[in-house]
């Protein structure tokens, strides 16, 4: 056990933590986005979707599960990034596009910054949502339909929420295929297909939730 832990405390392991963790939250996304989806289908089909959902005796400990695996994931990122801050104190004095083959882009560059950021949205976006106001909808469990309309009327919460998920994309562009790399998973064969394959899936997830948020925010004026 002791030996364990000193592998997954070093920088290879330390990254492995952080492609798996990774891979775990991209995993939930995509299962989020399909659900957030059936939003266009009317109040019936959501809220059917998100009272089954809300009923499965599971959920608290995917959720205690998903909680824990997003604060791993912040934690070993943080820690390495200041390890490695304390190996180069000093920065470069000129910063230039590496050019290929490298993969050193805006998103990897900021990394850090949009994984702190979408921890202040994390916090912002369960309040609103999971523990929000309280609508009875009559077929049982919660009319959550009524309240992301009602959350999306605001503009100052769609603004928020829209660059909130131009930084999850940002965030996925670099991590998606950083994260197979860490694992040993990009080989070079399959390099031209993963690339590609993770940075189309980053702006699907983003670009979803953003025509969520602007649609429930216009049909909510309308409405």
């Amino acid at each position: 056990m002791t030996s364990r832990s000193r592998v997954l405390s070093t920088s290879v392991g330390t990254k492995i933590v952080i492609g798996i963790t990774g891979i775990a939250l991209f995993l939930y996304l995509l299962i989020h986005i399909a659900g957030n989806l059936m939003v266009f289908f009317g109040p019936a089909v959501f809220n059917q979707y998100a009272y089954t959902l809300e009923g499965n005796p599971l959920l608290p400990i995917v959720e205690i599960g998903l909680l824990l695996v997003f604060l791993i994931h912040i934690y070993k990122t943080v820690r390495m990034y200041v390890g490695n801050r304390r190996t180069r104190p000093i920065g470069y004095a000129q910063r230039k596009n590496a050019g290929p083959p490298s993969r050193k882009t805006f998103a990897s560059s900021t990394m850090i910054l949009s994984g702190l950021w979408l921890f202040a949205f994390l916090i912002v976006h369960v309040k609103a949502f999971r523990y929000g106001v309280e609508h009875e909808w009559p077929a049982g469990g919660r009319d959550l339909y009524r309240l992301e309309m009602e959350n999306f009327t605001s503009r100052l919460m769609v603004g928020f929420y829209v660059i909130s998920m131009v930084v999850v994309g940002s965030h996925l562009w670099h991590g998606v295929s950083s994260a197979f790399q860490s694992l040993g998973i990009d080989q070079p064969s399959w390099t031209r297909f993963i690339l590609p394959a993770g940075k189309t899936v980053a702006v699907l997830i983003a670009g979803g939730f953003i025509v969520i948020a602007l649609w429930a925010h216009f049909a909510g004026i309308r409405s």
